[in-house]
């Protein structure tokens, strides 16, 4: 049996009867059901397009990022909601940007002498990590993807890599094709001659492998190397800093990335 008292009639419930009931619980509720039982556990994470989390995004997502192809390389449900858990916070960022209602595209205003960042609601200490990235605006000079730590600066003074200005965030500029760490630049990136330069909606994923300590990018399913190496043990938070007027970058969070 599955132990005695509610959870053991619980344990009981048909599947279809468990998922009508879940499919009216927020987030929060789900990770507390999904602990009760193997049977709930099952019912919950067996089928990631299941009308639990079907609802759950249904409910969770602004009705513009499930029409649009923002999501597109998502595969469930299941992995939308995910997606936004893991967006850009609209309460950690420069006071120069907002997210737009969608809620996974930062817009920058039009603000003079000011770099702007942004990060995502949630970092990693540990696990491997996916996600993508791409500006939907004028790069300006300095567009800036990668990772930064909790106390990194979101906001400064001139148009500067922010991303990599000091030894809390790494960064790579697409304007220039350069690395960027502790105000220094770690050399170009990808290493290879005449790397083509990034075009305007084009989607770079990101690769962040805490057990490794390593950050690592990929352009259009092309692996473009390990950027940076010896990742401190601290949690890290996808981010990027941008200087254009209304430029708009979308971040959306892929999960653990494929092995290819």
């Amino acid at each position: 049996g599955s132990g005695s008292g509610s959870a053991g009639a619980g344990g009981r419930l048909p599947s279809r009867v468990l998922e009508l009931v879940f499919s009216y619980l927020e987030l929060s509720e789900l990770r507390s059901c999904a602990l009760v039982c193997k049977h709930w556990y099952r019912c919950l994470h067996g089928d990631e397009n299941s009308e639990v989390w079907r609802s759950l995004c249904a409910r969770s997502l602004a009705e513009e990022a499930l029409r649009t192809d923002i999501l597109c390389n998502l595969p469930s449900y299941k992995a939308k909601v995910r997606a936004f858990q893991h967006a850009f916070s609209t309460n950690d960022c420069s006071r120069n940007v907002y997210i737009k209602k969608n809620g996974f595209t930062l817009h920058r205003n039009p603000i003079a002498q000011s770099t702007d960042g942004a990060r995502t609601k949630i970092g990693f200490s540990e696990g491997r990590h996916a996600w993508e990235v791409w500006w939907e605006g004028p790069l300006g000079t300095v567009a800036v993807i990668g990772i930064a730590t909790k106390r990194a600066p979101m906001q400064c003074q001139g148009y500067v890599a922010l991303l990599g200005s000091d030894d809390q965030s790494w960064g790579w500029n697409l304007v220039d094709n350069n690395l960027l760490h502790n105000g220094e630049v770690n050399g170009s990136f990808p290493q290879c001659n005449n790397a083509p330069k990034y075009q305007i909606g084009e989607r770079i994923r990101v690769i962040l492998d805490m057990e490794d300590k390593t950050l690592a990018f990929e352009r259009g399913y092309e692996f473009l190397g390990v950027a940076f190496r010896g990742l401190p043990k601290v949690c890290l938070y996808p981010a990027v800093s941008a200087v254009y007027g209304n430029t708009e970058v979308t971040l959306v969070y892929l999960g653990k990335p494929l092995d290819g």
